[in-house]
């Protein structure tokens, strides 16, 4: 009988490590028509106000397409942003999954922000550091941490030439199935927020 007894909490301790375990590794998530996320935008004053809608329009297996403040958008399987009002990239790899804690990348890529009409390639190194709880004005989320550094070198307008070394770090929560914080420091553009306000699923 005491031997029955002890194999309950034993059961439940084995189920509450293998949950963690699973929490530990995120697979790519499974994006529908309809699904919508708005975000804030911010640099020094924070905000609760979205300055940013994505609308999900159509998902291949090739890419998704949506809006963006009814704009055109396009993203990765992944999410990675190929194409928005604000910028386009040709090999974006901010996410690359299953995310586990410890798991490392590289990637390279060309850009274009459209808002100041500059353009270059970036060089990025990116880690996933934990899962920790993360809080934003949509809600409380388990969320993976990853820290990105890149190497940036361009043209624009403004510069004729500049180069620059970038960090952001940024929260993605499976939950969500979307980066729900992210901080990014550019030493040209200054520190820029990005948080989610509100999101709704597919019906």
């Amino acid at each position: 009988m005491r031997a029955a007894r002890l194999g309950k909490p034993i059961l439940a301790a084995l189920a509450l490590c293998a949950g963690q375990a699973a929490a530990q590794r995120a697979e790519a998530p499974a994006i529908r028509a309809g699904d919508r996320w708005e975000f804030a935008v911010y640099y020094s004053v924070p905000s609760r106000e979205p300055s940013r809608v994505w609308t999900i329009d159509s998902v291949t297996a090739t890419g998704i397409e949506g809006r963006e403040n009814g704009e055109r958008l396009l993203l990765t399987p992944e999410l990675n942003v190929l194409d928005s009002p604000r910028a386009s990239e040709t090999n974006p790899k901010a996410l690359s999954f299953p995310l586990e804690v410890g798991k490392r990348w590289r990637y390279a890529t060309d850009w274009l922000f459209k808002a100041k009409g500059s353009r270059g390639r970036s060089d990025v190194e990116v880690e996933v550091m934990a899962v920790e709880t993360v809080s934003v004005p949509a809600g409380e989320f388990a969320a993976f941490k990853l820290v990105a550094k890149g190497r940036l070198s361009g043209t624009s307008p403004v510069n004729s030439q500049y180069a620059a070394e970038t960090t952001t770090t940024y929260w993605y929560a499976p939950e969500a199935r979307a980066i729900v914080k992210s901080v990014h420091h550019n030493p040209y553009l200054g520190t820029s927020h990005v948080e989610l306000v509100g999101l709704r699923p597919a019906p």
